[in-house]
Parts: C-alpha cells; structure tokens; sequence
C-alpha cells in the first residue's frame, strides 16, 4: 500500500488523456454523466466506460451518486479542481502564442476589488502600457469569493485589492502594495456633513451601503455594530459597485463606506464629504494575489512589478 501514490503519479503521467479530464469537468458541471456526454459529443455508455477506465487505472473511485445526481468524490474532486488548471494554462499559453504571432506583447487577466479599481489599478495598466504599447489588459471585477476561486483555476493572472485576512492563502503568494484607510462619506448636503464629530448613535436613523456579507469589511463592520445594538444600519443597501453606490449617495442619505483611495476624487470634486467619524476597523493592505504554483508570464510579471512600485509611492 506504500507504493501505491507513486504508481498513481505514474499512471497519471502516462495515461490521463486531455479528453479525459475534460469529460470529468464537464460531470462535475453537469452533474450528469448523461449531459457531459451529450456535451462532448460521445454516447452515454462511452462517457461512462471512460470513467470507468480511469477509476480501474488510477485504483479509486471518482464519482458517487445522490439525489442530487452525480458528486465527486474526494479523488475525483483533486483531479478536476487540477484538471481546470491545466486547461486554463493551456488557453494561456495558445494566446500568447496568438499574440506573438500577431506582434502583441502579450496578455494579462487581473482581477480587481473596489479598493485597487479607483486609483493604483488604473495608473499600473497607464503606466505598463506606455512600456508595452501592445500588452492586451482584460480586467474582472468583483469579490474575493468570485475572483480568488477563478485565481486558483487559473483563470486569472492575479488579483488586486484589499488582501484577505485569513483565506485563500494556503496555495497563493500575496505582495503588500500600500495599507489603505476606510471611510464613510455622504452627499455634501447630507444633515450630519458639517457636524465637526459624528458618533455611531447621530448615525442611527440613517440607511447604509455596505459590503456584502462574505468580505472581509462587512465582517468587521457587522462586528462593531454587533456591540452596539442600538446603532445597527436599519437600512442596508449591499453593492461593490462604486457608480451604483456614488449615483445612490448623491440621490439619498445614505452612508457609504469606501477605501480612502477611492472616495479621494469624489471628495475634491465637492459633491460629496467626508464623516468626521473614525471607521471602526482600522487600515487593511491593499496588495496582488498571485498562484504560488506554475509560473507567470513575463508580461504578469512585469505587471506585478509596475504594481509594486506604484504602491511604494502611495
């Protein structure tokens, strides 16, 4: 029994076709052997024999059947979740192949949160691409529970934003740009806009808009307001999009809270203002996440290195 990993790292290495690992996604995205066929143009009892095949070869078992169809298990589970991998650095390694045929410098995919969106995002992909006029940036909002997910499966390059606590660290690298500041502003004519001190109870009576609940923000933010009951938001409004969130501070009272960075231009227009209210959460890094395993393209690395000294001058 000692032997048998090696055997299955050899096994793996020889006879694990790229068909193969495709129709096992294709299960674990359909649930159904039935529909993974259908979608990879094969007969049911084809689909089935070949995972049959697999499990005699690799000596376990790859899916087990529920009422909500067909699970992987633990094994099959391991070799999807690598399996994705692998074809999104195939489709990489195709588009840089694309875009040196085409005399481009390449591509990076980066995902962004609210914290980077505003400010040290945009001036990283200015500057990259005056160095590299024909660098093709494609860039995916959204949160870490969306963006890290799609990081691991290397679907993104790297991601930039406020930096989790906690998760996601066990296969990830993280680079610590700059630490950002949180705070709460308002419509300028907000009623508590011109108050020199505001306190969470002369906040109260008013709606906010907040993070969603899985970020790392809301937690901390739903553990202050947890201590004082009597001051808890009444009204929540949850969005990690600023020109929803902005267009409803300008409309409303509400209280939105945002990193310093990107609430910096909207303050000097003078449409809206700053609470004179301490964020109860202290300041959090901002910085680039990035897949510890596999290496990255010259044109990401070059990316990460504009971003690190972009944030050196923050």
């Amino acid at each position: 029994m000692s032997r048998k990993p090696s055997r299955i790292v050899e096994r793996v290495l020889t006879r694990l076709k790229l068909k193969q690992l495709r129709l096992l996604i294709a299960v674990e995205r359909h649930g159904s052997i039935l529909h993974a066929a259908r979608e990879m143009n094969l007969s049911q009892p084809a689909a089935t024999k070949m995972i049959q095949d697999l499990e005699t070869d690799f000596e376990v078992q790859l899916f087990t059947r529920t009422n909500r169809g067909v699970v992987p298990t633990m094994f099959g589970d391991s070799l999807i979740r690598n399996g994705k991998l692998v074809f999104a650095q195939i489709a990489h390694a195709a588009q840089e192949l694309d875009d040196l045929a085409e005399g481009t410098a390449g591509r990076v995919v980066v995902g962004t949160l609210l914290a980077a969106s505003a400010r040290v995002l945009p001036i990283a992909i200015e500057t990259i691409l005056r160095e590299r006029p024909d660098l093709v940036v494609k860039v995916v909002e959204g949160t870490n529970e969306v963006l890290m997910p799609a990081l691991r499966a290397g679907e993104l390059d790297l991601v930039v934003g406020r930096l989790p606590t906690h998760r996601y660290r066990g296969d990830l690298d993280q680079m610590t740009l700059y630490e950002e500041r949180i705070v709460a502003i308002v419509q300028a004519g907000h009623p508590l806009a011109a108050r020199s001190a505001v306190t969470a109870e002369d906040m109260a009576g008013y709606g906010w808009i907040l993070p969603p609940p899985e970020t790392t923000l809301r937690r901390q933010l739903d553990q202050y307001f947890d201590r004082w009951s009597d001051t808890a938001p009444r009204r929540v409004v949850e969005s990690v999009s600023y020109l929803t969130n902005r267009a409803l501070v300008l409309a409303s009272d509400l209280i939105s809270v945002v990193p310093s960075h990107v609430a910096r231009a909207d303050l000097d227009s003078g449409g809206f203002a700053q609470l004179a209210w301490t964020v109860p959460v202290g300041t959090g890094p901002v910085g680039v996440s990035f897949r510890r395993r596999g290496s990255l393209s010259p044109a990401a690395q070059a990316f990460i290195r504009t971003l690190a000294d972009i944030g050196g001058a923050l």
